[in-house]
């Protein structure tokens, strides 16, 4: 069994109709109930927990401190190509978007790394597009094998894989993978993914049951904020976290929150999240998953990213550049999405340590596996 078969047992449709018929009955129910379950996470993201924001992030900002304590776990992307062989009607990296391609050497790999070192960082995601040929299996087995003595924790956010790949990847120091589903609305994917192997909606929903089985230290999940309607889509993340939770639990599980953002050619969101939403999203995970680690990217501003540090958020990226060579070897090549929170990754670990909080640029090492 994979989740394919929980999944294929709901409908959206009547999923979005049971969290928008939600009361404020439904919402107090949910913040009192001592362990919470889906039905009241769909409270929780309904339109009538909007009223209850308040005590709702208070809530959320006790039970992350007595989970993390006063710290942020910090991490930069270091993009490695922007080839791609997917249509994403949302991705700079698009296949029929007309940029400059480059996938990163060796060489030019290691003068990222000498940059990234620099600004403290110990924790890199690894990022690329689709490109199976040109990135694939024996790219990625190069590359953590040179990467590997630099950092204590290596991500990686790269095409979905076969069980065998990630096994392979694994004991060469992979520690996590990123892997959006980008939306869990099965026509609405189709639309967003008419070309490439990323249009396989069910290959990319088994995804999170291969790196489980490969035994994978952490996963993460998500979808892209916009394409769909937000709470049905992050109703379907929470019961995919829950079912990988019970069935891989030696794995520990993060979610993101990248709400869609411009690139050159961009599509406009379907449904815009506003901050307060969004909000409201993050706290609504907290209080259903104390465990789970929550993270914030640089698509985000900087006075919201500043006042979501107290509200549930355990992870964030700082300094990124989302370009292949964008810290040294090549500036102005075309980025992924536009970022919003351009300060420096001091200038984030300062603005924590004023708000009381510890950067963490280290938390992983590999004497511990």
């Amino acid at each position: 069994m994979t989740f394919k078969s929980i999944f294929e047992q709901h409908n959206w449709e009547e999923v979005k109709a049971g969290i928008y018929g939600k009361t404020a009955a439904d919402v107090e129910q949910a913040l009192h109930n001592p362990r919470r379950t889906l039905e009241d996470f769909a409270a929780l993201i309904s339109p009538a927990a909007a009223a209850y924001l308040e005590p709702m992030a208070a809530l959320s900002h006790e039970l992350t401190l007595q989970r993390f304590g006063n710290t942020m776990q910090l991490y930069i992307p270091m993009y490695l190509s922007n080839e791609c062989q997917n249509i994403c009607t949302y991705c700079g990296f698009s296949l029929d978007n007309k940029i400059k391609r480059k996938t990163l050497s060796h060489a030019e790999i290691m003068m990222e790394t000498a940059a990234i070192k620099e600004m403290g960082y110990d924790h890199v995601l690894l990022v690329t597009g689709e490109a199976h040929q040109l990135v694939g299996v024996d790219y990625f087995k190069n590359v953590l094998q040179l990467l590997r003595p630099h950092f204590a924790n290596i991500s990686m956010e790269v095409q979905p894989m076969d069980e065998a790949d990630y096994a392979a990847l694994i004991p060469l120091g992979l520690h996590a993978v990123l892997v959006y589903q980008e939306t869990y609305h099965q026509e609405d994917y189709k639309k967003h993914h008419p070309k490439g192997r990323k249009s396989s909606f069910d290959y990319r929903l088994e995804t999170p049951d291969r790196l489980g089985r490969a035994g994978i230290h952490k996963m993460g999940l998500g979808v892209l904020i916009g394409l769909e309607d937000w709470r049905t889509d992050s109703f379907f993340t929470a019961m995919h976290l829950q079912y990988l939770e019970k069935r891989y639990w030696q794995t520990k599980y993060s979610i993101s929150f990248p709400r869609l953002r411009p690139f050159s050619g961009g599509l406009a969101p379907k449904v815009v999240m506003d901050d307060r939403e969004l909000v409201q999203l993050i706290c609504a995970y907290r209080l259903l998953n104390q465990e789970i680690e929550l993270s914030i990217s640089t698509r985000e501003k900087e006075v919201f990213r500043d006042n979501i540090i107290r509200l549930g958020i355990t992870t964030m990226s700082a300094g990124s550049r989302t370009n292949p060579g964008g810290y040294t070897v090549d500036r102005q090549s075309l980025e992924q999405f536009e970022i919003s929170d351009e300060r420096s990754a001091a200038a984030i670990a300062a603005m924590l340590k004023r708000s009381g909080y510890e950067p963490v640029w280290k938390d992983w090492d590999k004497v511990f596996s």
